[in-house]
C-alpha cells in the first residue's frame, strides 16, 4: 500500500512538474513576443516623429515590417505561437492561479482570464495575417472607429463607450503609477540580477511601463470624447493615439519620447522573459 501511494505520488509530482516546465515555457515565449511587437512600434513610432510616416505604428504596421524581412514569414508564425503560448499561460492562471500572494484568489484569476482572451485576439490576429497577409488585421485606427460606431449604435451607447474610454484611462494611469513605483520587482528574480543589470531593468520598466500607460491612458481620453461628442471619429487606434502626441505643444519630441518608450518596454518584455518568476 505504501508503496503504490509513493508510486501516485511521484507520478503526480512528475505531472505537476511537466506542466510547470510547459506554462513556464510559454510564458517566456508569450513574453517574448509581446517585446518583438512593441519593439517594432516604438521603432515605426520613432520614424514618424522623424518625418517617415508611411507604415503604421500598430500592430499591423509591426507585422507588415516584420513580413519584409528575410523569413518574415517563419518569424509570423513563431510571434503568433508565441502569443498563444501567452495566452495558454493566463489560461492556466485563470484556471488554477498564479504564484505569489493572492495569486488563487478570484480578483486574480478573473484579470488572468482577461488577458487570456486579449492575447488569443491578438494571436490570431498575427496567425491570419501570417497566412493571408493581404487579409491581416487592419489599421487600428479603423477598428477602433468602426467598433465605436456600431457600440454608439447600441440603446444607451454613449455611456458604454464613455464608460470603457474612462476605464481605459484607469488602466493607463494603473500601468504607468505600477511602473513608476517599480512594482514588476515582486515578480522578478532579483537575485539572479547583478546591481547593473537590476539598473538596466529598472530603466526599462519604469521608462518602458510609463510610456506605455501615457498611450493607454491617451486612447481612452479619445473614446471619451467620441462618447460626449457621439462622433466615432474621434475614436483613436494605436497609430492615431501615438501621432497625436506630435501635435501638442510639445511638438514631435514628445512622440520621440513616447515611441522610445514603448522601445523600452519592447526590452523590459524580453528581460521579463528572461528573469520572471512564472
Amino acid at each position: 500500500m505504501n508503496t503504490r501511494a509513493m508510486s501516485w505520488r511521484g507520478r503526480a509530482g512528475a505531472r505537476r512538474a511537466a506542466n510547470g516546465s510547459m506554462a513556464e515555457g510559454a510564458a517566456r515565449a508569450g513574453l517574448t513576443a509581446r517585446g518583438v511587437i512593441y519593439l517594432l512600434v516604438g521603432v515605426l513610432a520613432l520614424r514618424i516623429a522623424f518625418g517617415d510616416g508611411q507604415r503604421q505604428a500598430d500592430r499591423g504596421g509591426a507585422l507588415a515590417e516584420l513580413a519584409g524581412k528575410p523569413f518574415g514569414a517563419v518569424l509570423l508564425w513563431a510571434l503568433g505561437l508565441g502569443l498563444v503560448g501567452m495566452a495558454l499561460w493566463r489560461l492556466s492562471q485563470a484556471l488554477f492561479g498564479a504564484d505569489g500572494k493572492d495569486g488563487r484568489s478570484a480578483r486574480k484569476r478573473l484579470a488572468a482570464g482577461a488577458r487570456c482572451v486579449f492575447y488569443a485576439f491578438v494571436a490570431w490576429s498575427v496567425l491570419a495575417f501570417a497566412v493571408n497577409r493581404n487579409n491581416g488585421s487592419g489599421s487600428s485606427d479603423r477598428q477602433s472607429r468602426d467598433l465605436t460606431a456600431r457600440a454608439l449604435e447600441v440603446p444607451a451607447g454613449q455611456w458604454l463607450v464613455g464608460l470603457a474610454g474612462v476605464v481605459i484611462v484607469g488602466v493607463g494611469a494603473w500601468i504607468g503609477v505600477r511602473a513608476a513605483l517599480r512594482k514588476y520587482h515582486d515578480k522578478l528574480k532579483l537575485g539572479e540580477l547583478t546591481p547593473r543589470t537590476r539598473r538596466l531593468v529598472d530603466v526599462t520598466g519604469v521608462g518602458g511601463g510609463v510610456a506605455r500607460g501615457l498611450v493607454f491612458a491617451a486612447a481612452g481620453v479619445f473614446a471619451v470624447r467620441a462618447a460626449v461628442d457621439y462622433e466615432p471619429g474621434k475614436a483613436k487606434g494605436l497609430d492615431d493615439t501615438l501621432r497625436s502626441f506630435a501635435g501638442t505643444p510639445l511638438g514631435p519630441w514628445l512622440l520621440v519620447c513616447v515611441s522610445a518608450g514603448l522601445v523600452l518596454f519592447g526590452v523590459f518584455s524580453f528581460a521579463l522573459a528572461r528573469w520572471r518568476r512564472v
